[in-house]
């Protein structure tokens, strides 16, 4: 953990979040300000700064975290097949649009268009 990530605050239940799904790796909930009607976050419970930083021995909860998103996507109002669907997005490092210096994943689905700023940054 880091005392001052806002995400490792959230997984410790200092601040709120609207969780849509936890379990001993992950932890997952509903974006602040959402650019799509369907907008979560999923993050590892143990704090990672960024993609750069995953390393082989990160495999096991990477690819957990990446076989959930069609689960939370379809819980959570994203329509199946070719004409529904989501998008999946990593910003990582500050060229790389990341804002938060805790890996995350951002599930973004729902009818389009969507509103919201035109590039994802967090």
């Amino acid at each position: 953990m880091s005392e001052n990530c806002i995400f490792c605050k959230i997984v410790a239940n200092e601040l709120p979040s609207k969780k849509v799904y936890e379990d001993d790796d992950l932890l997952a909930f509903l974006d602040i300000s959402p650019l799509a009607p369907v907008h979560i976050l999923v993050i590892p419970k143990h704090h990672i700064v960024s993609l750069q930083d995953v390393t082989d021995s990160d495999q096991p909860w990477l690819g957990k975290m990446m076989a959930l998103v069609p689960k939370l996507a379809a819980e959570n109002g994203c329509e199946p097949g070719p004409d529904g669907g989501f998008r999946i997005v990593v910003n990582s490092g500050q060229h790389g649009g990341q804002e938060v210096d805790h890996l995350h994943l951002h599930i973004l689905g729902g009818p389009r268009p969507w509103s919201g700023r035109a590039s994802l940054t967090a």
